[in-house]
């Protein structure tokens, strides 16, 4: 009896699995009738593949294919599966937009709309798969349902526009600029602050160049300065040389575009200099790759203190002495007097501040902020002079009396160049803090820049051989 009840679970399975071959067969070639049989057999085949754990549902495949019917045939009967992902996290929406099924992204908009606003594996929405494949009919039906999902960023800050430019598609891009019509969002950065102007050049895509400096509607920031202080004109000066360059250099000039040093920064229109550009870059950039070893530093730092403390140099009492000392007790308290009190202060302070420190980096406090940087950088200064004169004191203490007195004018002489050191530094960084603050609340302003260069990438349309003089001469003067 048992072996026949195994038998029969055998059979059960070959035949489930015969099932699932079939229906995924089927989804590949788009075949309806055969769903439709498969179906009639095995009622419960999909809500099998919704749950199974394959690397496709069968509507992925007829999604990514182009089986408008099969897809609806599917949809009709197991709406559920237009919300499943599949091991890259993209839904059949994803493979349908990147693949310019216009009719099939409708059917699965019908169904769940809301996948418009779902990323995949690398954070990429049906929209920004459509844009950057040029499927433009395909990223107008997503616009009409999913507008807000083109405002979507992916890693490094990056908008759905800047990814039509990196893939030179300006269908998508000129699709995208006069349905938003939106000056922020055409202006928008990446985390190193360049624009989609700014990549349009270093890319030389003069096409995709000439339609951005022509948009009047809402108007490209032609002049704007990206993270490492440069402007297109920047950009394309430092560039390797090309025919396109003479071309692209007078459609921006045209357009009133300027190098950075030409540039008054009191007439920028978003307010950018060199100044907090660059700070930018500090602020985002440093503690995030610095936040873990911060934070195995100010471990590291805690463990030691701790340590001293139950332990200091010497050890503890074993043993009970009438009016004297009591088991447990530091016995560097009585031998050094007038050292332990320093010793266990140092100690403290410096176990107390790493701890301050490991709590700081995981509050989620707004450390980009300059003031936040300037307070955990104080923190972490204070922390290692703490425990550079714990060293000191210890060092002494355990030093034999014969030795003791070179080692000490040493220690003295090393202690007292550090902490000026440290003093300068706090000086240095503080007024750094106070001028950006002032500069901030307008109280100071920088400097005019020389405009006695402004004749840089002026060029002379009537000769080529002139052109390629003056390109010449402005990227001989950069280096």
């Amino acid at each position: 009896m048992e072996t026949f009840s195994s038998e029969l679970l055998i059979l059960r399975e070959t035949e489930r699995k015969r099932m699932e071959q079939k229906l995924y067969e089927a989804a590949a070639e788009g075949k309806v009738a055969s769903l439709q049989a498969i179906l009639e057999d095995d009622r419960l085949v999909l809500e099998r593949a919704m749950v199974a754990c394959f690397n496709e549902t069968p509507l992925h495949i007829a999604a990514m294919c182009g089986h408008t019917d099969f897809v609806k045939e599917i949809l009709g009967r197991k709406s559920g599966l237009a919300g499943e992902l599949n091991l890259q996290q993209s839904s059949p929406l994803h493979l349908a937009s990147a693949n310019g099924h216009v009719e099939i992204v409708k059917a699965l908009l019908l169904v769940n709309p809301d996948m418009c606003l779902v990323g995949d594996g690398e954070g990429r929405n049906p929209l920004h798969l459509a844009a950057m494949k040029g499927r433009v009919d395909v990223l107008r039906e997503l616009l009409r349902v999913g507008l807000n999902a083109a405002r979507n960023t992916v890693d490094h800050g990056e908008t759905i526009l800047h990814l039509c430019v990196k893939q030179n598609q300006l269908g998508t891009l000129r699709l995208l600029m006069e349905t938003l019509n939106d000056h922020q969002f055409l202006n928008s950065t990446d985390e190193f602050g360049n624009s989609i102007l700014h990549l349009a050049v270093s890319h030389k895509q003069i096409q995709i160049i000439r339609y951005l400096v022509t948009f009047t509607s809402v108007g490209v920031n032609v002049n704007a300065i990206n993270a490492n202080g440069l402007t297109a004109l920047d950009i394309l000066a430092q560039s390797g040389r090309d025919v396109k360059d003479f071309d692209i250099a007078d459609c921006l000039r045209e357009a009133g575009a300027s190098r950075a040093r030409d540039i008054n920064p009191t007439l920028l229109s978003n307010k950018q200099t060199r100044v907090p550009i660059l700070a930018k870059l500090t602020q985002s950039g440093w503690l995030e790759k610095k936040r873990d070893i911060l934070m195995v530093v100010a471990s590291l730092i805690a463990t030691m203190s701790f340590q001293a403390g139950v332990s200091p140099p010497g050890g503890v009492w074993q043993d009970d002495s009438e009016g004297k000392h009591r088991a447990g007790e530091a016995v560097m308290a009585y031998n050094y007097p007038d050292s332990y009190p320093y010793f266990l202060r140092f100690n403290t302070i410096s176990f107390v501040t790493s701890l301050s420190t490991i709590l700081l980096l995981m509050s989620g406090l707004p450390f980009k902020r300059k003031t936040f940087m300037w307070i955990l950088m104080v923190i972490m200064w204070l922390t290692i002079t703490s425990i550079s004169l714990t060293y000191a004191f210890t060092i002494v203490v355990i030093t034999p009396m014969k030795d003791r007195e070179p080692l000490s004018h040493v220690i003295t002489i090393a202690v007292i160049v550090w902490c000026c050191v440290m003093t300068l530094l706090l000086i240095g960084h503080t007024i750094r803090l106070i001028e950006r603050w002032l500069w901030s609340r307008g109280i100071l302003t920088l400097a005019k820049p020389n405009n006695n260069n402004n004749n840089n990438f002026k060029f002379k349309p009537s000769q080529w051989q002139q052109r390629g003089s003056s390109y010449s001469d402005d990227l001989n003067h950069d280096q």
